[in-house]
């Protein structure tokens, strides 16, 4: 007897919900692993290294499930190289620069806010006034920002936080751009071929200012480890399993649970011995809660920009 259709709807439902919680912590992982990746590599080769591995896995992955439809790629080849560029290339050129003097905790309640800034930039480019909701969001967000840092007890902000915030707002181009400048692609094949126009430039930058070669030739085991686990688990895994949410449970409903990106690094920067001050704990709820506010403002419409994420 088959169970009725109720039943197989919910089960769907809960299986999505799970992928999609699961692909944010994934991505809210990504932040340690970049700093353990940094005590041997230089940023630029373990940039390349991420997404040479995760652009050939992705790549693979679409090409067994969807099949690689050289038609789309044809047709939006430009718009692909130029996003690749933007969103892989410049984005992650600032992410790994700047962990080397930002913390974990902080580039990821930093990159946390990237769907409303995406909001927030795409209303200034049309020309319309953003949601009063929103601008309260994004001001809550920026207090559980400082509080983070540190900034009402003295701290200024790093110079890697300054430039992870850039790399924010490169990010919300890019979120734009898939949008507006992609046609007739799925977001998956958005994700996967931007991915890989922006792995060959990193390899590129890499091999130019760089000895990748040399670098990878004495790193440790747990470099290699936390390499991969980037690659795979923090970029391939974590944008199928997103998709997948996005498909079953909608892209309103699946965005909320992208404020799991800055707890789950915070969790994990706790697992590998830096407990986090009070401060800390206290800004990455209240920037959570203030990206939860504006996308309630919005009518969920932050929930665009992380479905086209192709790296975190």
């Amino acid at each position: 007897m088959r169970p009725p259709m109720s039943t197989l709807a919910t089960a769907r439902n809960s299986s999505a919900l799970v992928l999609s919680a699961l692909a944010a912590i994934f991505w809210g992982t990504n932040f340690e692993a970049t700093r353990l990746v940094l005590i041997d590599l230089p940023p630029w080769t373990a940039a390349a290294l991420r997404f040479a591995v995760a652009a050939v896995a992705a790549l693979m992955w679409l090409a067994l499930t969807r099949g690689l439809d050289l038609a789309v790629l044809r047709r939006n080849a430009p718009a692909f190289v130029v996003l690749g560029l933007i969103g892989i290339t410049c984005f992650n050129a600032a992410l790994f620069l700047g962990m080397e003097t930002s913390s974990p905790v902080t580039a990821a309640l930093i990159m946390g806010t990237s769907p409303l800034t995406t909001n927030l930039l795409e209303a200034l480019i049309n020309r319309r006034r953003p949601a009063g909701m929103a601008l309260l969001g994004m001001a809550i967000s920026l207090i559980g920002v400082a509080l983070t840092v540190g900034a009402f007890s003295g701290a200024r902000f790093a110079s890697g936080d300054l430039l992870i915030a850039a790399g924010s707002l490169g990010w919300a181009l890019y979120s734009i751009g898939c949008r507006r400048q992609v046609s007739g692609a799925a977001p998956l094949e958005t994700a996967v071929w931007t991915m890989t126009f922006g792995a060959v430039a990193l390899v590129v930058i890499a091999l130019a200012v760089e000895t990748p070669a040399a670098a990878l030739a004495g790193v440790s085991a747990v470099t290699w480890i936390a390499g991969l686990h980037m690659a795979l688990i923090g970029s391939v895994l974590a944008i199928v399993f997103w998709q997948i949410g996005i498909s079953m449970r909608g892209p309103a409903a699946t965005s909320v649970l992208f404020n799991l990106v800055p707890v789950s690094a915070l969790v994990v920067s706790a697992l590998f011995g830096r407990v986090p001050s009070w401060s800390q704990i206290l800004g990455v709820a209240v920037a959570v809660f203030g990206v939860w506010l504006a996308s309630r403002g919005e009518g969920g419409s932050p929930a665009r920009n992380p479905g086209r994420r192709a790296n975190g």
